[in-house]
């Protein structure tokens, strides 16, 4: 085979295969909608190419030779491939039965990454999602490498490139174990904390950047004793009296024997949402979940649970103080020791 077959095109074979089913060239341009002479050319160029006859000539009829006949069955093969990944590109991008890559962080598999995709699926049930989950490093790796189209996850990482819907703004707690002096406290502020020991995130998870960005804002700074690659690590540590932090009031977290302290401070939330890169093509497929999730979050209004409206500031099976009275004399109490200080 000379270096000229590596130019050849799929609608060569196409038109070659027709010759080869008719064997006459009339009939063949007919059926192809071509000029008999542009056929010819067409087949000429072809055996030229591959350096070999295809046909056996005979005026208007032709009829396959060995060469012919054993190429026929290789480009059948092939252009039969073709059209089965054009199809499967197709479907797939589909936005009626399309794949959706998504992935997000680990502690958004409990709740969210759920309640979003079942939502999805009663609209469109014939769309199938790929799920990957990670902690922050892994999904932003996902994006970059094009495995995901889209990302579950804080809005921290976004950059220049990358667009963001919010989908929801979860407040923030002081999450302390049961026995801990704070733990009868109705709200605290952040500097209260100085000294305590704090059970801190690894770079890897989503969270660690928030909170480090709004104690840097509010001139404090959280030392920790021990860092941990997720959140539910984190509430684990706090269980075992290793010491307290700073999480999300999320399905996953609810560990017995935490208390959860409204924070004080203004603006203390962890806003998640759906990112994606703008520089990169999206399916119809992944395109019309971006607008699912934009017309939920306008509809939601994306409005932050209020601690103050949440059930109490304890965790299930540590109560509250029995009465408000109770929990504003304890924070009197704790204002008046950091005064005396």
């Amino acid at each position: 085979m000379n270096k000229g077959a590596r130019l050849m095109e799929l609608t060569q074979l196409d038109y070659f295969l027709t010759v080869s089913r008719l064997q006459h060239m009339t009939m063949a341009a007919k059926e192809l909608n071509v000029t008999q002479p542009a056929l010819s050319h067409a087949i000429s160029k072809l055996e030229s190419e591959l350096g070999v006859p295809l046909f056996d000539r005979g005026g208007r009829n032709l009829r396959l030779n060995r060469y012919g006949a054993a190429f026929a069955k290789w480009v059948d093969e092939a252009l039969a491939s073709i059209r089965k990944g054009m199809r499967e590109i197709e479907e797939s991008s589909s936005p009626d039965t399309g794949v959706i890559p998504l992935s997000y962080l680990n502690i958004l598999g409990v709740d969210l990454v759920p309640s979003l995709v079942t939502a999805y699926l009663e609209r469109y049930p014939k769309v199938r999602f790929e799920l990957i989950q990670g902690d922050n490093a892994d999904i932003d790796e996902q994006l970059e490498s094009g495995r995901s189209d889209l990302l579950l996850t804080s809005k921290e990482t976004v950059t220049d490139n990358r667009e963001w819907i919010v989908i929801r703004r979860m407040p923030l707690y002081v999450v302390v174990p049961e026995r801990h002096r704070f733990a009868n406290l109705a709200s605290i502020r952040l500097a209260e904390l100085s000294g305590q020991p704090f059970v801190g995130l690894s770079k890897n998870c989503g969270l660690r950047d928030s909170i480090r960005a709004r104690a840097a804002s509010a001139d404090f700074a959280l030392a920790s004793a021990y860092d941990a690659e997720d959140l539910i690590t984190v509430a684990g540590f706090i269980k075992a009296g290793l010491g307290v932090s700073v999480l999300p009031r999320t399905p996953g977290l609810l560990l017995d024997g935490l208390v959860w302290i409204p924070i004080r401070d203004e603006d203390w939330q962890w806003e998640l949402g759906l990112k994606w890169r703008r520089d990169r093509y999206l399916s119809p497929a992944a395109k019309r979940f971006i607008a699912f999730v934009r017309e939920r979050s306008l509809a939601d209004g994306v409005a932050p649970e209020r601690p103050d409206e949440s059930s109490d500031a304890s965790s299930a099976g540590t109560p509250a103080p029995a009465h408000a009275e109770e929990r504003d004399r304890h924070a009197a109490e704790q204002q008046d020791g950091h005064a005396e200080q």
